[in-house]
């Protein structure tokens, strides 16, 4: 056995010390932090705007937890949901890799569980990750066990949570799917469909409609020093996590500040032609209770800063505004500024904590 074999191996093995006292505590991913050391975030999301989201703050805190949507029926995930009856695996895949570390470990492993097969059977277009979790669930029978496991396996630098342990369809009704009958109101099902639908979205929600939220998202929720909710796919990513009624309530009862990372582009399909302040408002209809502390956008995306600070008034929100952008002209968020927002953020809106 290689000597880096036997480190990860003792990590896998590794029994967490007592925080008490403030002595040091494995944390997930075999990073040792100390109480109070570092602030404890939550981000919801899913796809590749929570993986954005996850890889910047994974470099300013050590206490990260993802919570991940789970009503994706497209691609791999969607043929195993419907074969094996299991949460699709593929948006909790994307959040452990994007937890992985920059050393060779964490980035060979983030390139394994993204791997898809390429022939011309079955395996065709699998995702190798979507697999691995699927056969731990399997052989655990606990979904949050075997996701930690997974995280430590990879050395991730952080802890990923589906937001409901049951599988989830979202629909969605949208006028003028059909193009030639643009006043009339469809229901479009399918999160892979909503993503990528016609017309506009009026509305979404889930089946069941009143899905159980998972104990572990909502006390991580309720223990959180922030909650970041977004970037993503508004409609089939963000928003989900607000028809979770057990999880919505978490988000509004929690004490954690709350900050809002908007997109740094409109979708195509279902947020064509949208504003910044569009995505707030429609935020608003799905959870108007919902209360935010900041919105942060790119700045070179809001061309209208006063009526995007009107939008997040009604949350009771500050916007900041940042480069948080590629330099390449893609519609990709850099994982060092977004990370360096987020920091600030944190400093300058939080109560000061005793990680500055």
């Amino acid at each position: 056995m290689t000597g880096r074999a036997a480190l990860r191996l003792s990590r896998l093995r590794r029994v967490s010390q007592d925080e008490r006292g403030g002595r040091p505590t494995a944390a997930r991913g075999g990073r040792v932090r100390r109480r109070g050391a570092q602030p404890k975030v939550v981000a919801l999301g899913g796809g590749m705007g929570l993986s954005a989201s996850l890889a910047a703050l994974r470099r300013i805190t050590g206490d990260l937890t993802a919570v991940v949507t789970v009503a994706d029926d497209g691609g791999s995930s969607g043929r195993l949901r419907d074969e094996l009856g299991v949460l699709p695996p593929g948006d909790l895949r994307k959040a452990l890799a994007a937890l992985c570390g920059d050393d060779d470990w964490g980035q060979t492993w983030a390139r394994v569980i993204q791997h898809r097969f390429q022939s011309q059977g079955d395996l065709h277009e699998h995702a190798v990750g979507n697999l691995l979790i699927v056969a731990l669930w399997e052989q655990l029978g606990d979904h949050v066990q075997a996701l930690d496991l997974v995280g430590r396996l990879l050395g991730a630098h952080g802890r990923v949570l589906p937001m409901s342990a049951v599988p989830l369809e979202l629909q969605a009704l949208v006028k003028g799917h059909d193009p030639q009958r643009p006043d009339d109101v469809d229901t479009v099902r399918g999160q892979a469909t909503v993503a990528l639908t016609p017309g506009d979205v009026q509305s979404v929600h889930l089946v069941p409609h009143d899905p159980p939220a998972v104990p572990e998202a909502v006390e991580a929720v309720m223990d959180a020093d922030w909650v970041v909710l977004g970037p993503g796919s508004w409609f089939s990513s963000v928003i989900p996590h607000l028809l979770v009624p057990e999880l919505l309530g978490a988000l509004t009862q929690t004490k954690a500040r709350r900050v809002l990372s908007l997109n740094l582009a409109p979708q195509p399909g279902e947020t064509e032609g949208f504003s910044p302040q569009r995505h707030l408002e429609v935020l608003a209809r799905h959870a108007p209770k919902l209360a935010l502390d900041v919105v942060l956008a790119d700045t070179a995306a809001v061309p209208d800063r006063a009526s995007l600070t009107d939008a997040a008034k009604r949350f009771g929100a500050a916007v900041e505004l940042a480069p948080v952008a590629r330099t390449d002209g893609s519609p990709r968020h850099d994982p060092e500024l977004l990370a360096a927002a987020y920091d600030r953020i944190f400093r300058m809106h939080g109560r000061i904590g005793p990680w500055r």
